[in-house]
């Protein structure tokens, strides 16, 4: 089993969706400092893919300090630097654009998007506001 979710959708390269799982799975807690990472072979038998594109994740990760190789016991995560606003909103961008492109098919304007996240958030939007900065 993987030590993350993912949902392959048509459009992205599945290195770059298994990328950015990865990383926002790294991002929430989900993946931990010294957390084992699956294999080369166990990521492409469990995700249906080439061992080739299997590989390019690995090795990604590894060059960006996500991943460290550890004799004996095969990839583990490694304790990755504090991410930056900016990479938060990108893996929030996906999702935006998916939002973005609905309201335009419902001919909603910016205020009717903003008052059905408001809408939509509930109890989720005072753990937003509890994060925000201190001015």
């Amino acid at each position: 089993m993987l030590p993350f979710t993912l949902r392959l959708v048509d459009g992205t390269p599945v290195s770059d969706q298994i990328l950015a799982a990865v990383r926002k799975a790294m991002l929430t807690g989900q993946l931990k400092a010294g957390d084992e990472f699956p294999s080369v072979r166990a990521l492409s038998q469990e995700l249906r893919i080439s061992p080739t594109t299997a590989h390019k994740v690995v090795l990604a990760l590894k060059d960006g300090g996500y991943l460290a190789s550890r004799p004996g016991i095969g990839m583990v995560v490694t304790a990755p630097v504090l991410p930056g606003l900016d990479e938060k909103l990108d893996q929030l961008a996906p999702a935006c654009r998916e939002l973005l492109k609905e309201a335009a098919d419902l001919h909603l304007n910016f205020d009717q998007v903003i008052d059905a996240l408001k809408r939509a958030g509930g109890s989720d939007l005072d753990l937003i506001r509890s994060t925000r900065p201190k001015p």
